[in-house]
């Protein structure tokens, strides 16, 4: 039995849509609507292009270079409040010697002495495995935040009695932290190769430094790969004392 609706010939007639066609319709739908938001999303431009990323490439080189600025303006500032401050202060001499042994544990003071240099750096280009090893994935060829970790926890195990990551000191509060292929420390961007410096006893940094299993398996990288590893001994050398922001910052709870 059937009524005007399903009729063949009633002006009622549904289409009657196959799975296969409603899967059809769906994937050009579907299409469609990634070409549109593809579109709105380039406003005209090649999304392959990366030009946000390389925007925000220079941005953050160009905060690290300001941020550079302000450290020097900051170590000059503080040189002249430290210069004041020890003048006719009324304090002790122990008092002094106390103050001075605290500006070393923290950091803020210049420390020389012997030491070395750990140079980090990534595979040449075009590296290839060693004979015997697998080929190399992009990771095993770059510098990871770990292997920087690394270095300095040796370092410090090793008795080292300041530290240097390039150009800056390291305080209690420092973080080494990468980025893809970049550092960034204390609001400076670096790019290998990857300089740590350390004040100490050169037998027992270089001690440590081999003990370290973090960094006998980074050497295995070394071997494979040609990841870059230097040790360069120092009869003397002198480390920056910090010259950032001691101020700290933490989150408080909302009331």
């Amino acid at each position: 039995m059937s009524n005007s609706a399903d009729s063949a010939d009633g002006p009622g007639r549904r289409t009657r849509w196959s799975p296969v066609r409603v899967l059809t319709a769906a994937v050009f739908a579907l299409a469609g609507l990634i070409f549109v938001t593809s579109f709105n999303t380039a406003k005209g431009t090649n999304i392959r292009t990366d030009d946000s990323l390389l925007r925000l490439s220079d941005l953050i080189q160009e905060r690290s270079h300001k941020n550079a600025q302000l450290d020097e303006s900051t170590a000059a500032v503080r040189d002249q409040v430290d210069t004041l401050a020890r003048r006719d202060d009324g304090s002790t001499k122990a008092e002094d010697a106390e103050l001075r042994a605290l500006e070393a544990a923290a950091g803020t003071t210049k420390v020389a002495g012997p030491g070395l240099t750990v140079t980090l750096d990534d595979a040449p280009p075009n590296a290839q495995a060693a004979p015997g090893y697998p080929e190399p994935q992009a990771n095993d060829l770059v510098i990871h935040q770990q292997d920087l970790q690394a270095v300095v926890n040796a370092l410090w195990k090793g008795g080292a009695t300041g530290i240097k990551v390039m150009d800056q000191r390291l305080i209690s509060t420092s973080a080494v932290r990468c980025v893809g292929n970049t550092l960034i420390l204390q609001g400076r961007v670096y790019s290998p190769p990857y300089k740590i410096t350390a004040v100490g006893d050169r037998g027992a940094l270089e001690k440590a430094l081999k003990a370290s299993p973090a960094l006998q398996n980074y050497q295995l990288y070394v071997k494979a790969y040609g990841l870059g590893w230097k040790v360069d001994e120092h009869e003397t050398v002198t480390l920056p004392g910090y010259s950032g922001t001691v101020d700290l910052h933490y989150a408080k709870p909302s009331s």
